[in-house]
């Protein structure tokens, strides 16, 4: 029971960082909940309660830890063109000895990938299972989606840049799923991003999901998805639009959220001046 109460919190803690601030919890669930708090010696801590993930822990208490992160990296990026930049950096960041420690025997260190030159720039928050495996981003069911969702653009995914705050795949001991990255985390691979972002030099970065946006804006307890999801925000001078990540899209999968992430896609085409049809324009509007 105890392990199945593990993966609720688990699935709690990374709904939260996506914006959610609700859930539906079934009868046999909260009957698990009810009896682990009956068999749990009483504390004085706060204790989560069903609907309200504030109190979910940010990281799972269990969760291994390697040793503590030396200082985030500080990077000069040598003269080139950048293509030559990108392949001095890609090497720095696989060469890390904190990535690789931390990416784990099984798994690899996920740098980015794209056009050096692209508009566009999507930033994730950290690699799943598939990404680890393969050392590529966005190559899961979300990354498909996502891909549709640049297809729907008019662009092919080679000609915008990908790439994910962190580098690795955060360690977790859990049988199946993915855990959010901490802030300490994001704060060492916060400077290898800032650098594929000072190379790309996009027009516009599109940051996917809660998670990531804190990590390129910083930590704030106040944010929530739903109120800075279409929002421009800036970093560094760069536009930023603020969206959903495409796993909570699949999750959803209903067509007003898909609309409104495609709404933040549309004032994206605009602001880099791609064209944008009427059969665009229309896409998951009600059918008149």
């Amino acid at each position: 029971m105890h392990v199945g109460l593990s993966l609720i919190r688990q699935e709690l803690k990374r709904l939260q960082a996506e914006g959610v601030d609700h859930v539906y919890v079934g009868d046999s669930t909260l009957e698990q909940m009810i009896q682990a708090s009956a068999d749990r010696p009483a504390t004085k801590s706060k204790q989560a309660t069903v609907g309200d993930l504030s109190s979910v822990p940010t990281q799972p208490v269990d969760a291994k830890k390697k040793n503590p992160f030396p200082a985030a990296p500080v990077l000069q990026l040598p003269e080139g063109s950048q293509s030559e930049q990108m392949q001095w950096l890609r090497q720095t960041v696989l060469d890390c000895s904190t990535c690789r420690e931390h990416s784990g025997a099984t798994g690899k260190v996920v740098f980015g990938e794209g056009s050096v030159e692209a508009d566009l720039f999507f930033c994730g928050d950290a690699p799943g299972e598939d990404e680890a495996r393969s050392g590529r981003p966005f190559v899961d069911k979300a990354g498909e989606l996502l891909e549709k969702i640049i297809s729907a653009m008019g662009l092919p995914r080679d000609q915008v840049y990908m790439a994910n705050i962190m580098k690795w795949r955060p360690e977790h001991d859990k049988p199946f799923g993915n855990r959010s990255p901490t802030a300490e985390e994001m704060s060492f691979c916060l400077p290898y991003l800032q650098a594929q972002i000072k190379i790309v030099q996009p027009k516009v970065l599109i940051a996917l999901g809660n998670t990531a946006i804190s990590g390129l804006l910083g930590p704030d307890p106040a944010r929530r998805m739903g109120a800075i999801r279409g929002t421009w925000q800036t970093l560094e001078g760069t536009p930023l639009m603020a969206t959903y990540h495409p796993s909570y899209l699949l999750r959803r999968d209903d067509s007003p959220t898909k609309r409104q992430a495609w709404e933040d896609m549309l004032e994206v085409m605009e602001k880099v001046g791609l064209p944008i049809s009427q059969r665009q324009r229309a896409y998951f509007l009600p059918k008149v």
